[in-house]
């Protein structure tokens, strides 16, 4: 919220226009993060948040945030609980992007496997980036939606071998 908010008050003075667009953003944020937890979103609004979450973020990291999408052969329809993704690309960021000087790819990448869906979040970890620890606060989270919605079925998978946070 703070990196957010000083990014916003910066480009009050050079770039109005991005501003606006930027509290905008911020603005969808803090209504999501406000609504119901119980409440299921089509899986292409839960993309579109995290695309705006992403669009701050961009802001303030720059040309040290990449992203690459694979999301297309997923169901847009698919109802996922709110605010499933976006933790988790926050996560990525945190722990692959920010410690690491040159930055680097966050990969979101979707297939549908028989009747479920599974969407990997990968960031880079290696010398120079990632945060040791974190109160697992946002994953605890996470999973507890997945298992309030699907039951044993949605699960959380998160992996320091292949860097990638795996929701099923």
């Amino acid at each position: 919220l703070f990196n957010c908010m000083n990014t916003i008050a910066s480009l009050t003075r050079s770039d109005a226009v991005r501003a606006e667009r930027a509290i905008e953003d911020l603005a969808d944020l803090f209504r999501a993060s406000l609504s119901d937890a119980r409440s299921l979103v089509p899986l292409r609004d839960e993309i579109e948040l995290v695309k705006r979450y992403l669009a701050i973020e961009g802001l303030r990291l720059g040309s040290r945030l990449q992203v690459e999408w694979a999301t297309d052969a997923l169901p847009a329809e698919t109802q996922i609980p709110q605010l499933t993704l976006q933790p988790l690309v926050e996560n990525a960021i945190y722990h692959g992007i920010e410690p690491s000087p040159a930055g680097g790819v966050i990969r979101i990448e979707g297939v549908r496997e028989g009747d479920a869906l599974r969407i990997d979040i990968s960031n880079p970890v290696g010398p120079g980036s990632g945060r040791e620890g974190g109160n697992r606060i946002a994953q605890e989270n996470v999973r507890q939606r997945l298992a309030a919605h699907f039951g044993p079925r949605g699960r959380l998978e998160v992996g320091r071998d292949a860097a990638v946070d795996g929701l099923y």
